[in-house]
């Protein structure tokens, strides 16, 4: 049981993480770290989203067999019980475990008697969700802690998403030239792929050196495409992400005939949809994300106010607030950041 006091230093040590300069991947490695020691979970899955669409995009997880991947994807996405997009903050499934196709496929034969679900949501987008798996029912304190710990866990998400933004004066890594183009049955099976494909997904996400990356991206973007086609979630089957070095990337998924296979693809994002990913991630207003638009367009101060029906003065103050949150200093750093544009001074 997660008593009061328990409660109080796990919140104390989480929100210690969450100011501490690690990326996404390690401190979430370090959260689960510390609930485990007062929840006892078996396994977990803890999947990072695309604040827009809901889709996976960077999955951290420790499951009893690695090689049920990718069935666990697939049926977490067509499972509505307790589904990322649509639950408040936390849930447990107790009593309706008969009710998730992944329990009763999945979960049930590891002996997994109950499992804890928390979204990580905020104004501004959904930014992951986590499943622990465990081999005995959750209690009222325990779901409690989890509820009382997600939304500084949100925060500390949203500020490493919006980190990814930066460009480094290097230049970036970038993966073989060529169309990224995977094909995959409706049960995940990847049955096709260009040439270029191992070193996209190897970048998005690293494994051991001589190990075959796991294409668990393009795994959760395939399975957002069945989730649709079924009617369990109207999210575009599509997410953006950060591959390395401050380069975005788009995968999106569809449908390909003859075979009915299923494509999935993987291109720079566009300049417009990392903007908008880079707003969503530092926080900025409409009005903010406004300002930004037009300076993205080339809009001078006087321009600027003009289209925004604001003073000149009114709008400096915006981009003051702006630099602010993005922690940039002048107009073309901020928008190095927001579009990827290689940045040469003030």
């Amino acid at each position: 049981m997660a008593h009061r006091g328990v409660s109080g230093r796990t919140s104390d040590d989480l929100e210690r993480l969450g100011a501490q300069e690690t990326d996404a991947r390690a401190f979430r490695a370090r959260v689960l770290e510390r609930l485990r020691a007062v929840l006892r979970f078996d396994s977990y899955a803890w999947v990072l989203t695309d604040p827009l669409t809901t889709v996976g995009i960077d999955p951290l997880a420790e499951l009893p067999d690695l090689a049920e991947l990718p069935a666990v994807v697939r049926l977490k996405y067509l499972t509505p019980l307790n589904r990322w997009t649509s639950l408040g903050d936390v849930a447990v499934l107790g009593d309706r475990a008969r009710d998730s196709p992944l329990w009763c496929e999945i979960q049930r034969p590891y002996g997994v008697i109950d499992v804890a679900s928390v979204v990580f949501r905020d104004r501004f987008g959904c930014w992951g969700f986590l499943d622990l798996w465990r081999g005995r029912a959750y209690d009222a304190d325990e779901v409690a802690l989890l509820r009382e710990v997600a939304p500084g866990l949100t925060g500390a998400l949203r500020r490493r998403q919006a980190r990814t933004f930066e460009v480094v004066s290097a230049a970036p890594r970038r993966a073989t030239a060529g169309p990224v183009v995977l094909l995959m049955s409706d049960e995940l099976r990847i049955v096709g792929q260009t040439g270029a494909s191992q070193e996209w997904l190897r970048l998005l996400l690293p494994g051991p050196a001589g190990t075959a990356p796991v294409p668990a991206c393009a795994y959760n973007v395939a399975a957002q495409l069945l989730a649709r086609e079924e009617g369990v979630d109207a999210h575009e089957p599509a997410a953006s992400t950060h591959l390395a070095d401050g380069v975005w990337v788009t995968l999106r998924a569809s449908r390909v005939q003859p075979g009915n296979l299923i494509a999935d693809t993987i291109e720079p994002t566009s300049p417009g949809t990392r903007l908008g990913q880079f707003a969503r991630a530092n926080g900025l207003s409409d009005r903010e994300r406004e300002l930004v638009e037009l300076l993205a367009e080339g809009a001078d101060t006087v321009e600027t106010a003009s289209r925004m029906y604001l003073s000149p003065h009114t709008v400096q103050d915006h981009l003051k607030s702006v630099f602010a949150k993005t922690g940039t200093h002048n107009r073309r750093m901020l928008l190095s950041h927001a579009l990827g544009v290689r940045s040469h001074g003030g």
